[in-house]
């Protein structure tokens, strides 16, 4: 599968409690979660995120507290993929589990722009710079994971894996 988006960038250590404030945790509604997205770190992501952008960020995306919201918030409010050199491992396996895909490269993250347009091959990992005509090499999940992540995560996998069982 490959996706195309403009980057919205940020810095190193982008912590849950950025991604999603504490208290907006009292909801799991998708749209609400989205609504107050990064508000503690860019007031203006939700004007300006649009379908299909991608984040690409520095080193330990994710980390803080273990809440499935922030990943959630992520996807719902439209961003495509996650591009960063390394991700706290417990926001990794959520955003797994809850469909958000994300993708392993430091280079990505030194090179690209904010509002470059990129190309992502989920497949092999490659990452196509439009703008600069740069590629780079990304960690591509194993074919389990992409199955994962294609059904939306992991409830919708397991419903899939259920009904071809029948």
């Amino acid at each position: 599968m490959t996706i195309e988006g403009r980057v919205i960038k940020y810095g190193a250590n982008v912590d849950t409690d950025v991604i999603i404030p504490a208290r907006y945790l009292n909801t799991s509604v998708k749209e609400e979660l989205a609504a107050h997205c990064m508000e503690d770190l860019d007031p203006d992501f939700v004007k300006k995120v649009q379908a299909g952008d991608i984040i690409v960020a520095g080193p330990n995306f994710g980390c803080g507290s273990s809440r499935e919201h922030a990943p959630v918030a992520i996807k719902a409010s439209g961003i495509a993929c996650v591009i960063a050199p390394s991700f706290a491992r417990i926001f990794y396996r959520n955003s797994i589990n809850t469909g958000l895909a994300i993708l392993e490269c430091a280079e990505a993250y030194e090179k690209i722009k904010d509002g470059d347009k990129i190309e992502v091959d989920f497949e092999t990992g490659i990452i196509k710079d439009l703008d600069s005509g740069e590629e780079f090499k990304g960690s591509a999940f194993p074919e389990f994971i992409s199955e994962i992540i294609n059904a939306d995560g992991l409830v919708g996998y397991t419903k899939k894996k259920l009904q071809q069982s029948r």
